[in-house]
């Protein structure tokens, strides 16, 4: 007689392994959303910057001593059209989007904002935690508040305070 032998896993084996995948998953996810939302806010933090050194650029060349609008500094070649653009949530560069306000005066007088806040402010798909800001001073702020600064006076009054 012959006796075929049959190989694979039982049932219980394949619980097994679909059970130690789940835990594995459910550790994983969220350390790779905070990496996400970290790595968004570095991407703020870097653009701000680049805003700021098109700001300076554009007063010390365009601007005749006055800063200048987010329109103004991508219609220089100052910055790119992904980060002139991100100006709502729907057109948002890496989870976030930014605003940028020329006030008065020109020369040492001249003063300008710009600040960003995340597309997504809460709930799994979180885009980030913190706003930031940054003014003619080149001083990057940035806090927890995710609302809209009111002016400038918010900016440097709250931001980084």
């Amino acid at each position: 007689m012959n006796t075929k032998r049959q190989a694979g896993f039982s049932l219980i084996e394949l619980l097994i392994v679909v059970a130690i995948i789940g835990i594995i998953a459910a550790i994983a996810i969220p350390n790779l959303l905070a990496s996400r939302r970290a790595a968004n806010e570095g991407s703020a933090q870097s653009s701000m910057r680049t805003l700021f050194s098109a700001e300076a650029t554009y007063q010390a060349t365009q601007g005749n001593g006055a800063f200048g609008s987010q329109a103004n500094l991508m219609g220089n070649f100052l910055i790119d059209s992904v980060l002139g653009q991100a100006t709502t949530a729907a057109s948002a560069k890496s989870g976030y989007y930014f605003t940028v306000s020329a006030g008065a005066g020109v020369g040492a007088n001249a003063t300008f904002w710009a600040y960003c806040l995340p597309s997504v402010t809460s709930g799994v798909t979180q885009t980030g935690t913190r706003r930031f800001a940054v003014d003619q001073t080149g001083v990057l702020m940035g806090d927890t508040t995710l609302s809209t600064p009111a002016n400038y006076a918010a900016v440097t009054g709250v931001i980084g305070n």
